[in-house]
């Protein structure tokens, strides 16, 4: 039996649209199909990149959540960079939805820099006491841990004074302000960190070498929101990204026939076919996570997040120029909201033109550009 007969099968004897997704996801879990490139002993199936392609396009033909090995930041940060301890603490919560993470990178002087990094964590036997503030932090109201980048030698240079933690979130020290968008939502957060505690054991990586560690949980961001081609509500049917069906929309509105949209809706649709088959090729050449593969896909995604919500504004008309709200959401203020929310993607997990200066430098050969800071110890740098 082929893989995708098997998984076929599979699916026909254990999903139903109508399920709790979290009860699936633990079936899913117990079978191995959730995370097929996973080892078996960490709940996968050893699949190479070629067959748990196949697995994510049959989930995907019945509606079920798929790949997390491939979706999931969180899961796959511990899974690929964390101790056995860790993985046993938190990978089947967290592929189960029992627990929820944030990510502690950003802070107030180091956006795009994050070398910059000025929260500090120093040791106290084997814990480590944790001080500063991060920002534009997702999800940390219900985060249940954070994966912190924190200082730990300010006397080497900016790259390589750096530790990555898990940090558990629900603790005292921890402060999270909530911070309004343009959306009206208040997915990002403010997280002040005043003695807070995090155990030697829940370090990813080496001492002082985080930097490293961060860029590959940076990649596996990136790779993640270039794979999905959704904005902050992702978890909201009603806001499907680039799942959503423009031709329908286009037919319903009288304007399929029109030159102008038809060409507009093939513009989206090759790109998005160009970014799947982008991806494809790479995991297929063994490239998945080559940094310039992973910032191609996420910028490609960035802008076809874009035009997706450009499409839909023409498509739907003179009604996205009223900011009207409702409940539930009419198409006008669902197409103003991914308007808006596009911008989700082209900062978070590293600029837009943060990726433009990695495929510069590492596709295109271009020189870097010039930064004293890097070769001085950190607390010379100027703030």
């Amino acid at each position: 039996m082929s893989i995708r007969d098997e998984v076929r099968e599979w699916l026909a004897g254990n999903w139903n649209p109508g399920m709790d997704r979290s009860e699936f996801r633990q079936q899913a879990l117990g079978s191995g199909w959730l995370v097929p490139t996973w080892s078996e002993r960490w709940f996968g199936k050893d699949l190479n990149a070629a067959d748990a392609e196949v697995v994510g396009e049959e989930f995907e033909r019945v509606g079920a959540p798929a790949r997390a090995d491939r979706n999931h930041l969180h899961a796959r940060v511990i899974y690929e960079l964390g101790s056995d301890e860790l993985r046993e603490q938190y990978l089947r919560d967290l592929l189960t939805d029992r627990v929820e993470g944030c990510l502690l990178y950003s802070e107030p002087g180091a956006g795009s820099d994050l070398a910059s990094a000025r929260t500090s964590a120093v040791r106290e036997g084997d814990q480590w006491r944790v001080n500063g503030q991060k920002v534009w932090t997702s999800h940390a109201r219900e985060a249940d841990y954070g994966l912190l980048v924190a200082r730990t030698n300010a006397d080497k240079p900016k790259h390589t004074g750096i530790t990555f933690f898990v940090l558990p979130m629900k603790q005292p020290g921890v402060e999270v302000r909530p911070i309004t968008q343009i959306t009206g939502d208040q997915h990002f957060n403010e997280v002040f960190l005043t003695d807070a505690l995090v155990d030697d054991a829940n370090r990813l990586g080496d001492v002082d070498a985080g930097w490293q560690t961060l860029m590959i949980a940076l990649g596996y961001e990136r790779l993640v929101m270039g794979a999905r081609g959704v904005g902050s509500r992702a978890s909201d049917p009603t806001y499907v990204g680039t799942g959503d069906d423009l031709i329908a929309l286009a037919r319903e509105h009288g304007v399929l026939d029109d030159s102008a949209t038809a060409q507009s809706l093939a513009d989206i649709y090759a790109a998005r076919t160009a970014a799947r088959l982008n991806a494809a090729r790479y995991a297929d050449e063994g490239r998945g996570l080559d940094p310039a593969a992973m910032s191609l896909g996420k910028l490609s995604m960035s802008a076809i997040l874009h035009g997706t919500a450009r499409v839909r504004r023409d498509i739907i008309g003179a009604a996205t120029l009223l900011d009207e709200r409702s409940d539930p959401p009419g198409e006008a203020e669902i197409a103003n909201f991914f308007t808006l929310d596009a911008y989700f993607t082209s900062i978070g997990g590293g600029t837009d033109q943060i990726q433009r200066n990695i495929l510069a430098e590492r596709v295109l050969g271009l020189p870097k550009e010039a930064d004293p800071s890097k070769s001085i110890p950190f607390r010379e740098v100027p703030q």
